[in-house]
C-alpha cells in the first residue's frame, strides 16, 4: 500500500449497503413490514444486473423510485440484491435490483435515510500514463 489511499468512502459506501441488505432481509424473513415502516428506494435502472422489463425501462431509462409499502409481494434478498413484484397501473412486474445499483434508501416513518454515490465507469477518464 505504499502510494495507495485507503478508499474510506468505498468502505462506508459497502457498509451502508449492509444495512440495506440486513433491513429487507429482516423484512423478507417477517414476511411484511412492521408497525408504520416503509421503503423508498431509488435505484439506476441502467446498471448492472438490474432486471426489470422493457416497459419499465423505456419509462424509467436512468432512474427509478420505488416504494415498499402496502402493495408490493415475493420480497426476496440475497447477498447481490433483491427481487420484489410490484403493481404498475395495475400490472404486477418483476424487479430484481443490486444493492450497487441502489442511490437512495430511506424509511419516511422513522425520518431514516441514505445516500450512495454510484461510481459509472462511463464517467471516469482514464489517467495519462
Amino acid at each position: 500500500m505504499n502510494n495507495q489511499l485507503i478508499r474510506y468512502d468505498l468502505l462506508v459506501q459497502d457498509a451502508m449497503r449492509g444495512v440495506v441488505r440486513k433491513v429487507l432481509g429482516e423484512v423478507a424473513a417477517l414476511g411484511e413490514l412492521p408497525g408504520e415502516h416503509h421503503f423508498t428506494i431509488t435505484f439506476r435502472t441502467d446498471a448492472p444486473g438490474v432486471k426489470i422489463s422493457r416497459r419499465l425501462a423505456e419509462q424509467w431509462p436512468q432512474e427509478m423510485t420505488i416504494i415498499l409499502q402496502h402493495q408490493y409481494s415475493g420480497l426476496l434478498v440475497d447477498d447481490l440484491g433483491f427481487a420484489v413484484t410490484l403493481s404498475f397501473r395495475s400490472v404486477p412486474e418483476s424487479l430484481y435490483v443490486p444493492y450497487e445499483s441502489v442511490t437512495m434508501f430511506s424509511d419516511p416513518s422513522v425520518e431514516f435515510g441514505l445516500k450512495f454515490n454510484i461510481e459509472d465507469d462511463r464517467d471516469e477518464v482514464e489517467a495519462p500514463p
